[in-house]
């Protein structure tokens, strides 16, 4: 049996010929086709606008705590509601003090217009929860922005860079085809965009699903920190219309 004899130009060839090929990130990115790049540039731009909206999130949720503590030790002071409305009605700064501003709004509209009788205390007081539910929502909505986009992101993804991994793969069997051998030159820089397809999938997803999670719990708490206030609020102007009747 003939021992197997490795050509040395072969050899040197090969060599050339892997390390000729550019495995930067910014290598790969120029090295590969049309697909590959899309995909590329979808994750990076997903990724990039992911961060934003988290940044976004964390530094006006802290924000929005603080304010919300400084309005409730301002109202639970003992200080006329009147006053403070005056102080804030005209410009809101939070979701808890738009729904003191609505409530106060409706309630001096009614009482300028007389509720002595029962039935009008009782509607105005449904009135009042209502408009602080609706103001609620409004100002949820409003919080929850972009938040879909978050998910989107963190569960569509991997997916995106599956599909570069695959077309990558399939680049490098045409490659093999055409050349007719699976040499590491032939196949190594297709595997290398695939790979780099799956890892941008992956640094896309990873941060979007985490900050969803936390920052849906974080809106939820401030939600129901909103609904608490509400009843509270509303259970004041109740006795209040109890003692004005």
């Amino acid at each position: 049996m003939e021992p197997n004899i490795i050509d040395p130009i072969a050899s040197v060839q090969l060599g050339v010929s892997v390390a000729a090929t550019d495995f930067s990130i910014m290598g790969l990115f120029w090295q590969a086709d049309l697909v590959v790049k899309t995909v590329i540039i979808l994750l990076l731009m997903a990724s990039f606008w992911s961060w934003a909206i988290i940044f976004d999130k964390v530094v006006r949720l802290r924000r929005l705590n603080a304010q919300t503590a400084e309005f409730e030790d301002s109202f639970w002071s003992g200080g006329a509601l009147d006053d403070l409305y005056d102080r804030i009605g005209a410009n809101p700064l939070h979701p808890m003090a738009a729904l003191f501003a609505a409530a106060m709004r409706e309630w001096r509209r009614s009482t300028a217009q007389g509720w002595r009788t029962g039935d009008l205390r009782e509607s105005l007081q449904q009135r009042i929860e209502r408009v602080m539910q609706v103001s609620l929502g409004r100002e949820m909505d409003h919080l929850e922005r972009y938040m879909v986009f978050l998910a989107s992101v963190g569960s569509t993804a991997p997916f995106i860079g599956l599909f570069g991994t695959v077309w990558g793969i399939m680049n490098s069997f045409q490659a093999i085809g055409l050349s007719k051998s699976s040499s590491l030159a032939v196949v190594a820089p297709g595997i290398a965009e695939a790979l780099f397809a799956t890892a941008l999938g992956l640094v896309a997803a990873i941060p979007a699903v985490i900050a969803y999670n936390k920052i849906s719990n974080d809106l939820s708490r401030y939600a129901n920190r909103l609904e608490s206030f509400a009843g509270e609020f509303s259970a004041v102007l109740s006795r209040q219309l109890e003692e004005g009747s």
